[in-house]
């Protein structure tokens, strides 16, 4: 599983706390039984018997459906965020950060997230938290438009729209969260190197 080490005010390392490791875990079980029944037909009781709880168990950690929804996009895009603002910091060449960037992205979808479905599934979520949700997003495009421009200046990739092409890589990136399957014929980090070639490669000059 990918590893996106969280800072302490000292800037070290600090581990997850119990509670977000254990919303993970029920996150992959929630994964799961969206990928089988498809998130509008997956009720509370599913995920809890996938997740060995019982509902009232589960409901410590989420109110409902559409909380385990919520959370899973607004971990994801803290992760991708904070991965995206390293990464953007480091001496490397545009196409360099591009491919980190998408190999992050990736990894965090298909291993850390287990490929949720639920990733993409934002339109269900309530609108004073899509605001949110849409924010984060925004930001982290922002960071990908960034680089690609910065590619584009030092003359590694074709003169193109930085938007336009941003948007193409970000949805090609997420929609594997449709068709991964864990444990199919390729690993996430297959997967991600193989994303990172195709996409980088296309931009170049």
């Amino acid at each position: 599983m990918i590893q996106i080490p969280r800072e302490g005010s000292d800037g070290r390392p600090v581990a997850a706390p119990k509670a977000v490791v254990r919303k993970l875990d029920i996150l992959r079980k929630a994964a799961a039984a969206f990928r089988d029944r498809g998130y509008a037909a997956t009720s509370v009781r599913d995920i809890a018997r996938r997740a060995g709880m019982t509902p009232g168990n589960l409901y410590y950690y989420f109110r409902d459906k559409q909380e385990i929804l919520y959370f899973c996009q607004d971990y994801s895009l803290d992760v991708l965020l904070r991965e995206a603002r390293r990464i953007r910091r480091r001496a490397l060449r545009a196409d360099e950060k591009i491919r980190a960037l998408i190999r992050s992205q990736v990894l965090c979808m298909l291993d850390e997230l287990r490929g949720s479905a639920g990733h993409i599934e934002f339109h269900a979520i309530s609108r004073p938290r899509l605001r949110r949700i849409i924010e984060k997003r925004d930001a982290y495009e922002r960071i990908v438009r960034a680089v690609v421009k910065d590619g584009i200046r030092e003359g590694r990739f074709s003169t193109c729209d930085p938007k336009l092409v941003s948007l193409a890589m970000l949805g090609a990136v997420n929609w594997t969260a449709r068709w991964y399957r864990p444990g199919g014929g390729r690993t996430p980090e297959a997967i991600a190197a193989a994303f990172a070639d195709y996409l980088v490669r296309g931009l170049r000059r």
